[in-house]
């Protein structure tokens, strides 16, 4: 399952050719810093996480069997070399409870947010995800930033499917909490100046 072109490095990696690894990592650095960005929320555990990863993925490359796209089993070594790193360093993740959110008032969250720009749209999110656990963060972003179906997403953390859905679920009311603190607090500073 793996793309053609990305099928096409792996096997010039696997003759030798160590450059062609390179083209590899150029096109999932970003997606991969991102990722280890959102659960270890410093920058340099992120840099470290991302080249651990591509360093187990170069040394793992003939292991790789195509059964799934390259990106889905990198993300996974991503994802599990964070959890090393977290469970290495035993760092206190910020804890959101869920609030007693029904459907309507989600969707009402969501048409506030539709007033705001696009951009700063963009960026209240990311900081709020920035804001939430490392493996709430994680599935968000891959499932709504990176794309990654449920099934991926299940691959990536070596969990089943319907768990992939109720983390999901869990994640998105905890977003929500934290976008209605931030919302609030954002238009009461703004009617306080």
């Amino acid at each position: 399952m793996a793309s053609l072109n990305d099928q096409h490095y792996i096997n010039l990696v696997i003759k030798g050719d160590t450059q062609a690894f390179a083209v590899l990592v150029d096109q999932y650095k970003a997606m991969v810093f991102t990722l280890a960005l959102k659960m270890l929320k410093s920058r340099e555990g992120a840099e470290e996480a991302a080249q651990d990863s591509f360093l187990k993925v170069y040394r793992s490359l003939a292991e790789f069997k195509g059964d799934a796209r390259f990106s889905t089993w990198l993300y996974k070594i991503t994802y599990n070399t964070c959890l090393d790193r977290i469970r290495k360093n035993k760092k206190e993740q910020t804890v959101v409870a869920i609030d007693e959110f029904n459907e309507q008032q989600i969707r009402s969250l969501d048409s506030s947010l539709d007033a705001l720009e696009a951009q700063e749209r963009k960026q209240m999110i990311q900081d709020c995800l920035n804001l939430l656990a490392a493996e709430d963060s994680f599935i968000l972003t891959l499932f709504y930033f990176e794309e990654q179906s449920i099934k991926d997403i299940a691959k990536i953390m070596g969990i089943k499917s319907n768990h992939v859905k109720i983390k999901l679920y869990r994640s998105r009311k905890k977003l929500a909490t934290v976008l209605k603190t931030q919302l609030q607090t954002e238009m009461i500073a703004h009617y306080e100046s």
